[in-house]
């Protein structure tokens, strides 16, 4: 019988920083179970199996980092798409933000590596990602749509070239563009 204090509501947390601190390679069902403070037969009681265990905990984590996001771009949404971008940059570049990109580039990693799973991950994560971008560009846009890809794109680089070393390069970059 289930423990009545697990669920997957209660799960999810404890693997969501368990999967951030360690990365995907911790995401084997027993490391993952001794996080959550359970056994793993449990996990896959609530879970009903590793795949979708895995799938609910990416989302999870999406969902923690969306927050994270809403939060800094604050009550007024930006009056233009270099204001949209400045705000999301920024806030990936903050050190409390590194665990998240860490993730993410594991799992773009693992898709460009063809690890199941991986890519139907990335896809989830970015078409969610790219949804709100798209809500988040100004009132005023011609192309939103085109605007939240173009934003996408461009911080997707610049968080990768800062992470190698690189940040004056973006930064470059990002001037020539015009944001």
């Amino acid at each position: 019988m289930a423990n009545a204090s697990l669920s997957r509501e209660t799960l999810l947390p404890k693997l969501a920083a368990h999967v951030l601190e360690h990365g995907m390679e911790g995401a084997s069902l027993r490391p993952l179970a001794r996080a959550a403070g359970t056994s793993d037969r449990m996990l896959v009681y609530h879970f009903g199996n590793k795949q979708t265990l895995v799938a609910d905990l990416l989302e999870y984590v999406a969902g923690v980092y969306s927050a994270a996001l809403e939060m800094a771009m604050g009550i007024e949404r930006p009056k233009t798409r270099k204001e949209c971008f400045d705000r999301i940059l920024a806030l990936g570049q903050q050190p409390t933000m590194q665990s998240f990109l860490t993730l993410w580039w594991e799992i773009v990693a693992g898709a460009a590596r063809r690890v199941p799973g991986y890519r139907e991950a990335a896809d989830a994560m970015m078409t969610k990602q790219l949804a709100w971008l798209e809500g988040q560009m100004p009132e005023d846009d011609p192309d939103p749509a085109g605007g939240a890809r173009l934003i996408m794109t461009l911080l997707e680089g610049a968080l990768m070239l800062d992470v190698v070393g690189h940040g004056e390069t973006a930064r470059q970059g990002l001037v020539a563009s015009g944001l």
